[in-house]
């Protein structure tokens, strides 16, 4: 897992998903692999050689789906519930509480006092 308090993931949100990896196949020289998500459709795990780059989430279908796409970032963080606690304490709205990714990982979306939206992870052991 990575450090408390650091960077840990990238995600791309988008309903157009096969145009967004072929551009990152062309211009990055990523591979995709699918990993079917627990609500439906299948999240993107895009690769650089081996090491894993990033992802892609479908929002096809989703209530997100009419959002403009965008990069969503991802820190790690030492107790995902505990942190939520702590952060709304400190101004910041839950977009979504925290919830598990089975093999991957519990995550919480928030909002900071001033309206950036960051994502936490407590990554599941491996």
């Amino acid at each position: 897992m990575a450090d408390h308090g650091t960077f840990y993931w990238n995600e791309l949100t988008t309903a157009a998903v096969e145009p967004a990896k072929k551009f990152y196949e062309e211009t990055l020289g990523w591979s995709f692999e699918g990993m079917p998500m627990p609500e439906g459709g299948t999240y993107w795990i895009a690769k650089s050689g081996d090491k894993m780059a990033g992802g892609i989430f479908d929002t096809t279908g989703t209530d997100m789906a009419s959002m403009p796409e965008f990069w969503m970032a991802y820190i790690a963080v030492d107790d995902v519930d505990k942190r939520v606690a702590k952060a709304k304490k400190a101004g910041a709205t839950v977009v979504r509480e925290p919830f598990d990714v089975p093999g991957i990982g519990r995550i919480a979306i928030l909002k900071q006092p001033g309206g950036g939206a960051i994502g936490w992870m407590t990554a599941a052991p491996q």
